[in-house]
């Protein structure tokens, strides 16, 4: 079903999703007076920018990174080992610049010729590290439990690409998803077909239903679903037609909510430092309360159907609770689940905690048939 035209990076293209070094005078003209003292930094200090030397222990520290775990028996089983029945296929789908590589999850037992709902999900990592390979267990739950096909999307990252580089990928591909064309459509349109009689809408070309496409994500990932459809509304796009949020990342303005006070200073994992690192690293110098960084301050009037979870030890329990709410007052459909005693990605894990894994994507697949089986717009 997949288009094998998207197996591979087209010929002139690049992954812009792929990790790179980026120089650190890239910015700096050669005749600035301030370079010879930048080059006497370097000579000294490397790496230079002190934004550098933070994310280097982030990212080799991470859940992801090739290092030898001391315990084997704290080993959780993989996604493949806990959730086998479904298929994975690598594709390289078109952003701005280039493509985004992504992994397309689809349930093993569907009809090979059904077009499936789509979901667009995008990894955590705190928009400084991680990739697709990191939620393989999430995404193959959602894909399973909801049947549907998930498109778990990389996407460049910061301190190396700050706003709004990561959402601007993760927007392109949920337009290329819906065939709405745009700075990332590669040259796709939503009418006509491709030359080999296929949609040139993008999911129908993954095995998808273009007309029914939700966004999800966990942690970071979750920031960027939460955005994509006050982005989709601002810029007259068709809005996705639900939204899951795993971790709840909706302000950025955290130290304004008690579970933050309380919980933060010294949380582990995520904490007041690696919070301020993140917000630094992704937002620069743009405003915090921007909605599309901290979507708790959009309009919520026409918000899609949501999904929502965060524990009750989680720092940032306090602004998804306050999401909830405010979606509630809208009058907007709205599922939030906040299990006691849990901390922030406690659904990350298989079988840590199954039975409030199994609330959580139960709620999530529910959130999804509803939203799919209501009449489009």
């Amino acid at each position: 079903m997949i288009d094998d035209r998207l197996r591979g990076i087209p010929l002139g293209s690049v992954d812009v999703t792929a990790p790179v070094v980026l120089d650190p005078f890239a910015g700096v003209e050669p005749r600035d007076p301030a370079l010879a003292d930048y080059r006497v930094i370097a000579n000294n200090r490397q790496p230079v920018a002190l934004r550098d030397i933070m994310i280097q222990p982030v990212r080799t520290g991470y859940i992801g990174a090739d290092r030898v775990k001391p315990d084997p028996a704290l080993i959780p089983p993989s996604g493949a080992e806990a959730v086998p029945e479904v298929e994975v296929e690598v594709v390289y789908l078109p952003v701005r610049d280039g493509v985004a590589r992504c992994q397309v999850y689809r349930p093993a037992g569907a009809d090979p010729q059904e077009r499936l709902p789509v979901v667009l999900y995008f990894h955590g990592g705190g928009f400084t590290v991680g990739s697709s390979e990191d939620t393989d267990y999430l995404a193959r739950r959602i894909a399973r439990d909801a049947g549907v096909l998930v498109v778990s999307a990389n996407y460049r990252l910061a301190p190396e690409h700050p706003f709004p580089t990561p959402l601007d990928d993760a927007m392109d591909v949920y337009r290329w998803l819906r065939g709405d064309g745009g700075a990332g459509d590669g040259g796709d349109s939503a009418d006509g077909d491709d030359g080999a009689g296929e949609p040139r809408a993008g999911a129908a070309r993954l095995g998808g239903d273009p007309a029914f496409v939700a966004v999800a994500g966990d942690s970071a990932g979750s920031n960027f679903a939460a955005a994509l459809p006050v982005r989709a509304r601002d810029e007259g796009v068709r809005m996705p037609d639900a939204v899951l949020l795993l971790g709840a990342f909706v302000d950025f303005r955290a130290e304004r909510w008690a579970s933050f006070q309380a919980l933060a200073p010294r949380g582990i994992v995520y904490d007041s430092a690696f919070f301020g690192f993140i917000r630094g690293a992704y937002l620069t110098a743009t405003d915090w309360a921007h909605p599309w960084a901290s979507p708790i301050e959009a309009a919520l009037d026409d918000y899609p159907p949501t999904f929502l979870t965060s524990g009750t030890h989680d720092p940032i329990v306090d602004s998804a609770r306050e999401f909830a709410r405010r979606l509630e007052r809208a009058g907007r459909p709205v599922s939030a689940y906040f299990p006691e005693g849990l901390p922030h990605g406690y659904y990350f894990f298989p079988g840590i905690h199954p039975a409030e894994e199994l609330e959580a994507f139960a709620r999530a697949a529910e959130t999804l048939r509803s939203a799919f089986a209501a009449p489009g717009p």
